[in-house]
Parts: structure tokens; sequence; C-alpha cells
């Protein structure tokens, strides 16, 4: 469309922007329905994965889960997943371009990972339910105006924190990764992009959808991204979204009030606390790579966050930490029951009635190389990340809180096709809990992907 001028050359940028992360190199080739200069295009991918754990601590999406200790049923058995549930269905809507150079697009994006509990109690689904009919869920739901100026966007989208996906790493699994910051909210955002070649620089900020809406106010995220447009690298992001990227980093900051109700059965009052956190990160081609030179390309990234409640930027951490309960009154046989507004690994209470934010650690590094001859048809990949707490252990048991989890995998993906794509990988999660005893999974896991 942009060579046969139905779409300007900013259009053009700002699709393949929207499209890369599922599509990859496949972003400029997605079918598109125009109508006047409205279009409408259609993307994203198929995934069937096979997955075999040595415990029971996870469903096909592991995130930062716990891992059950050896003690336990779950710990000492093994499991057996099959399931599509990662599969991926986009549009973008496009409308004309105005004669001032303002454009606007829409994004709606789903997957099938929508939250549906397993078991067969009362409200749950059976596991053949679970996997055989799941959830159709939002991912992205939001419009964009691209202006000469700055960039609006408006609606649900990944977070500013991490600079989210810019540097999410390559591997076979469900993502997010043990370790990685992987989250996404609604928000309003504004970024000013800065080209000065062979130099690219972004400044953004946000103000997004609270952690607790309890707190009456929007968290504030902010963040510099600065990119070396002419030392490229090949990057795949996720399991689908290769491409060519420049190096580049980043740095972010979260900041967040909450207002918790008060350490009581009865709450009368809240209390209130300011929590933040930053994040760094980095693309470094170390070998070069280009889109008409693919062969032989390695590079690394790396993600280094730290601060205090904002677990609800990984997917599902907690590490085990809870609320303690409140303590028996005088004369009665139970102890009344606090009933936290706020989601769990974010803050808690002290035995004092203190309030405190979690602190958190991470780190994750990653490498991806394309082997030579092949056009980069046939790569290898390696991922570890470590994530810690300082303070987990003074709000839950000692068996039952992560101190320490380090994981890391090791994968080989290869593209039969421009269309089709196949991953194997093996991964190992390490938690440590503050007792002292290591909990292990070990998983193995094929991948086919579709890509359209």
């Amino acid at each position: 469309m942009r060579d046969k001028a139905i779409i300007t050359q900013g259009e053009y940028e700002s699709a393949i922007r929207d499209l890369t992360e599922s599509t990859g190199f496949r972003a400029p080739e997605q079918g598109t329905v125009v109508l006047g200069k409205w279009a409408t295009t259609m993307y994203g991918f198929v995934e069937d994965d096979t997955i075999y754990d040595t415990t029971r601590s996870f469903n096909d999406l592991a995130g930062a889960g716990l891992v059950a200790r050896a003690e336990t049923q779950a710990g000492q058995n093994g499991r057996f997943t099959v399931g599509v549930r990662n599969s991926r269905i986009g549009f973008r809507l496009k409308a004309p371009e105005l004669s001032n150079g303002v454009r606007a697009s829409a994004m709606l994006e789903m997957d099938f990972l929508g939250t549906q509990a397993v078991g067969s109690g009362s409200g749950q689904v059976s596991e053949g339910a679970f996997f055989t009919s799941p959830l159709l869920r939002i991912r992205h739901f939001n419009f964009k105006v691209e202006t000469p100026i700055v960039d609006f966007l408006v609606g649900q989208y990944w977070q500013l924190f991490g600079w989210q996906s810019a540097y999410q790493p390559n591997s076979v699994e469900l993502q997010g990764l043990p370790g990685e910051l992987y989250s996404r909210t609604p928000q309003i955002r504004i970024t000013k992009t800065i080209k000065a070649h062979p130099v690219t620089v972004e400044v953004a900020v946000a103000a997004t959808r609270p952690v607790q809406r309890d707190s009456a106010a929007p968290d504030g995220e902010g963040g510099i991204r600065v990119a070396l447009d002419t030392w490229t690298g090949v990057q795949t992001v996720g399991a689908t979204g290769s491409t060519i990227s420049p190096l580049s980093v980043a740095a972010t900051a979260l900041l967040r009030h909450v207002a918790v109700d008060q350490f009581s059965a009865s709450p009368k009052s809240t209390k209130d606390l300011g929590l933040s956190a930053f994040a760094l990160d980095a693309f470094v081609p170390v070998i070069p790579g280009t889109k008409a030179r693919k062969d032989n390309s390695f590079s690394l990234n790396g993600e280094y966050a730290t601060g205090y409640g904002f677990a609800d930027m990984y997917t599902g951490l907690t590490g085990g930490v809870g609320f303690q309960p409140l303590p028996t009154p005088a004369g009665a046989s139970t102890a009344p029951t606090y009933t936290p507004d706020i989601d769990g690994g974010i803050v808690s209470y002290d035995a004092g009635g203190g309030l405190h934010g979690i602190q958190w650690t991470s780190f994750l590094i990653g490498a991806q190389y394309y082997v030579p001859g092949l056009d980069g048809a046939l790569w290898i990949l390696g991922n570890y990340s470590h994530t810690s707490s300082d303070n987990a252990n003074r709000f839950g048991a000692p068996a039952k809180v992560r101190q320490v989890e380090d994981w890391f995998d090791v994968s080989l993906f290869v593209d039969p096709t421009p269309a089709v794509r196949i991953g194997i990988e093996y991964a190992n999660y390490n938690d440590m809990y503050f007792d002292g005893n290591h909990a292990i999974n070990h998983r193995g896991q094929l991948s086919g992907f579709f890509i359209y």
C-alpha cells in the first residue's frame, strides 16, 4: 500500500511497529482490506504447545508461580500438558491521514488465556474444558493519535515500565517468564520521538490504571529510550516477533500510592503508602544483522528492575507473601478475618499494624544466535533470570515464602517455511524458600506456530 501511495511512509512505519511483536518480518505482508483510505489489517498466529513438567506446579503458562516443594504430592509427580490457548488474533484499524500529518489508528488484539479455574468444585470448570474451550481475553484494546509534535495512546497496552515489549526475551515458553516485566493495563500515554540520525530518542509519560482502585489516584510511569539506528541485529521478541532492531537502552520509573484498609476485621480507616520502582533495559547486537543479512547475527538483551510494591508488573508473582492473621481476642476461640482490598504480593502488614511495600529485585539476560547459511531460519538461544526479595520473609511462614528464584532455559527455533515456526526448549525453575529448601521443576516444551 505504501508503494501504491495508498498509505504514507509515516502510516507504514506506525503499522509495522504495531504488528512486529506478533508477526515479525511478516508484518509488511499482512492481509489488509482497504475501503477508500480506511484500512483493516488482520494478524496473529496459531500456536500449539506440548509441555512436560517434573512437578504439578504449573499450567501451560508458568510465569512467576511457586514451584511445589519435594515433600508435597504436587512436588513428587509430573504433568503433561497440551494446549492452544496462547494462539493470538488481532486487528489494526487505520483512518485516513490528515493533511497536517495527524494519523489515527486502533489496535484490537486477543488471545485465549482468559482466567478460568481448573477443578471440580463449585464455579470451576473441568480440566478438559479449560484446555479445549478456553476463554477469549483482551490483550490490547487501544487507539493512537500520532502528530508531528507528540503521540497519544489511550486504552489497554503494554506498561511503559520496562519499556515493554521492546526488550522481552525470545523463548518457546509462554511469556511472561520468571523475572520478566510483562504486564498490560489501561492507560493514557504521551510520547515524544526525536530523530537525530543516527540516534533516535523517545521520551514518554503515562497515567495508568492504579494497582489499587481504592487508592483513588492513577499510577504514574515515565521513561526515556535511546537507540543507535546504524547498529542493528536480529531480534526475536517472544516466540514469533523476529525483526531487525537497533542497539538501544531504556530507563523507566514507576510511582504509585496505595490506601489499604486498616488491619482490622471491621476497618474504619486506611493506611497510605507511597511505592516506587526503577527498571533498566538494553538490546545489544554483538555481531550485527540486517534485513539483507540475518546469518551469523548474535545479540544480547538484558533487564534489571528493583523497587517496592510492583509485583503486578510480573506474571503471577506473589512469592507466597500474604497478610498475617489477625490476633485472636481474649476469650475467643478463633481469630477474626481480615479481607485486604489490594492484590497479593504488593504490600502487607507487620504484626504491629505497620504497612510495608514488598521489595522485589530481578534481572534477566538473554542471548540469540542465528546460524549461518539459512537466512535467519535457524537459531539457538538461552535466558537466565534471578528474582529475590529483601523483606518477603516478614510476611509469611519460611516454608511457604520464596527467598530466591533462579530460572534458565535453552531453546532451538527453526522456520521450515516463512509462515511456520517450530521451537523446542528445556527450562529449569529453582525456588529457594526462606527455610533453605530448594524446589525444582524441569520443563520440556515443543511448540509449533503458524504466523499470519
